[in-house]
This record gives C-alpha cells, structure tokens and sequence, in this order.
C-alpha cells in the first residue's frame, strides 16, 4: 500500500488536477477549482456508537464527480484516475484533521464484500485509509473489519432501511486497541459506519471515530 502511494507521489505531475494549471507540488487543486469544492462547516451527525464523525466536503456538485471518478474507473488498480485518487488522498487528510482528540492507535477501512472487491480490482477504502495512516505514522489493519455477507446498495433507501442493511454485515478481528479510526468514502446516516464501530467495540476498542471524504444529508 506505502509502494502504491510512493508511486503515485513520483507520477503525479505539479499541475491542478482539476484544470491542468500548473501548482506547488504541496497541493492537488490551484485555487480557483479548490474553491469549487463545497466545504463543510461543521461535523457530520454521529450515531451510537460512534464517538464521533467527520468530512471534508459535501457530497454534491463537483464532489460527487471527484468521487465517482475515483472509485469507478476502469476495471483494477492499474487503471484507476490518478487525478481523482489525488483528490480524495487530500480531502480524507483535511477530513483526518478535523477529527477530535488525540491520533488514533489503529486506521480501519470499511471492508468490502469479496464479490464487490472482485468486480471492481482495488479497495477504495483501503486506499484512503492507508494516507490516513501513513500521514499519522499509525498502524494500517485491511483485515480488522470484514465484510461477512455482499449487502444492498444503500443508495435511495430511508434510514431504518439503511440500518437494516447492514446490521451484522461486518466482523472484527480483537483484540483491537483503544482508539480506532474507521475510513470511508462518502457517510450518508452513518448507518455503516455505526455499524463498523459496534463491532469494532466488541473487538475492544473504546472510542471509534469515522473519517470521510465526503458527507451528503439524508434523503429521507
């Protein structure tokens, strides 16, 4: 995963990733396209038992391009968008650092099913949770949360709906340590993210708090 990401440093040229213009290499977007992107004011909703959640913009307008880009290219890593991959490393960091308290002892990806990561070639979580990590020199656990079953898409379901779902769609492997956060895309009710965190707890950890790059209300 470090390999992937080092690589990524070397291939991405100093230009926007969004117009082409050309930029320090300290940042992804030049001004005018970064100001398109809309920021979020204050945290994401959190429910039990999650202590806390947080993202970097809303999903909507140009995010929602930013994201389905990244996480539907073409078919395997090989062919993912660069330009997009960058995009969502710099969000899920300024995500990561609005995050409350200390720096976690563990970054969690939610998994997906086997099926979903066999049809798609990469674990886009996984890959937002490994900046995550190497940015805050903490440990990365693909495996400490799997998926136990491939769950409906959440998309355009109510929120009971969306708890059902995915109530006992993961596991945890313990023991886990006290602080865990868990890495996603986009957090919507936070039905899976809460769901990850109650049986990350049941491995052990105290205190889970959720990481996204993106956040769009309810539409029920």
């Amino acid at each position: 995963m470090h390999t992937w990401h080092a690589l990524l440093d070397l291939l991405l040229p100093p230009v926007c990733a969004g117009c082409g213009n050309p930029v320090s290499r300290e940042v992804v977007l030049c001004p005018a396209c970064d100001a398109r992107l809309p920021r979020l004011e204050t945290d994401c909703a959190a429910p039990a038992p999650l202590a806390a959640c947080t993202a970097a913009v809303a999903y909507r307008g140009v995010t929602e391009e930013w994201v389905r880009r990244f996480k539907h290219p073409a078919v395997g890593i090989a062919a993912l968008d660069i330009s997009a991959l960058a995009v969502a490393r710099a969000l899920i960091l300024e995500a990561a650092a609005r995050a409350p308290g200390r720096a976690p002892d563990l970054v969690v990806p939610v998994p997906p099913h086997h099926q979903s990561l066999r049809a798609r070639g990469f674990h886009a979580a996984g890959l937002l949770a490994g900046t995550v990590a190497r940015a805050h020199r903490v440990p990365l656990r693909t495996r400490a949360l799997v998926s136990r079953r491939d769950t409906a898409p959440q998309t355009g379901l109510r929120r009971a709906a969306r708890r059902r779902n995915v109530r006992g769609a993961f596991a945890a492997h313990s023991p886990l340590p006290p602080r865990v956060w868990v890495v996603d895309d986009v957090v919507t009710t936070g039905s899976t993210l809460a769901e990850a965190a109650r049986e990350l707890r049941r491995a052990g950890a105290r205190e889970v708090v959720g990481v996204c790059v993106a956040a769009t209300p309810p539409s029920r």
